[in-house]
């Protein structure tokens, strides 16, 4: 089995929970699973920028990325925060690779709009580099900066860059671990399971909004492109990982609608 899981960089940010959970994916790994890994770190992009007086801006839930804040972006997400989580996943007893998009062209994007600068939409995925390091051994951990083949950087959001490569490097299984229990419905109730239908009511009636929002768009995307399922696990609770892999209901989990059976004459 394949399966990729996107950290949260708020999960990130707290070094007991960033090591039990780079146990967590060793032990999945000595189960046989093949693992790939997309991080964010915005709360620590914004925690830094601040510190030099910068401000974060956002249009509808992405960063504002001026050439100032794509230093940042190379700094923290592609540096600091890679390198913490690699390192916790060495402690765990992997073979932890730091990568980012750029890398081997693994993830080609173009601007997304001027408006919002340096921020990439994700065109294309070439999966090559993750099934070489998975095959070898390695776990693959990848930062969401992405380029376009002519040397210009990108920020991602980091659920788009999941789902793409999820779907680019085939994977089986989506895992969205996150800071929060699941999706919310409007009264606050985590929901079990959601098809891609329901998950696009949620976000027009306005039930799921900002990064919530996000994950389901990306979770629509990777099974619209061929992942099988998608989870959206909150990371912090015990054994998340184990709960998840076999299937024991723990946060959200994202399927395609089905599919309508037309009668024929």
């Amino acid at each position: 089995m394949k399966a990729l899981i996107k950290l949260g960089g708020t999960l990130l940010d707290q070094p007991e929970l960033r090591a039990s959970l780079a146990a967590q994916i060793a032990t999945q790994c000595q189960r046989g699973i093949q693992i790939a890994v997309v991080h964010g770190g915005g709360k620590q992009m914004t925690r830094f920028l601040a510190e030099r007086g910068i401000e974060s801006r956002f249009v509808g839930g992405l960063r504002v990325t001026t050439p100032e804040v794509m230093d940042a972006v190379l700094k923290v997400l592609a540096g600091s925060v890679n390198q913490e989580l690699v390192a916790a996943l060495v402690a765990a007893g992997t073979r932890a690779v730091g990568l980012s998009g750029v890398d081997a062209n693994l993830v080609e994007a173009e601007q997304m709009d001027r408006a919002l600068g340096l921020v990439g939409r994700v065109q294309r995925a070439h999966p090559e580099l993750l099934d070489l390091l998975v095959l070898n051994g390695y776990i693959p951990v990848v930062a969401c900066v992405a380029g376009d083949g002519a040397g210009r950087l990108y920020n991602v959001n980091a659920d788009q860059m999941a789902a793409a490569c999820a779907a680019g490097w085939r994977a089986d299984r989506l895992i969205f671990l996150t800071d929060i229990a699941g999706v919310l419905d409007s009264a606050g109730a985590v929901q079990p399971e959601l098809n891609s239908e329901q998950c696009k009511r949620m976000i027009a009636e306005g039930v799921a909004t900002g990064g919530m929002e996000a994950k389901l768009n990306a979770a629509i995307a990777a099974l619209e492109q061929g992942v099988d399922e998608v989870e959206i696990a909150p990371g912090m609770f015990p054994d998340v990982l184990a709960r998840v892999f076999i299937k024991e209901p723990v946060g959200t989990r994202v399927v395609r609608a089905a599919e309508r059976v037309t009668a024929h004459d």
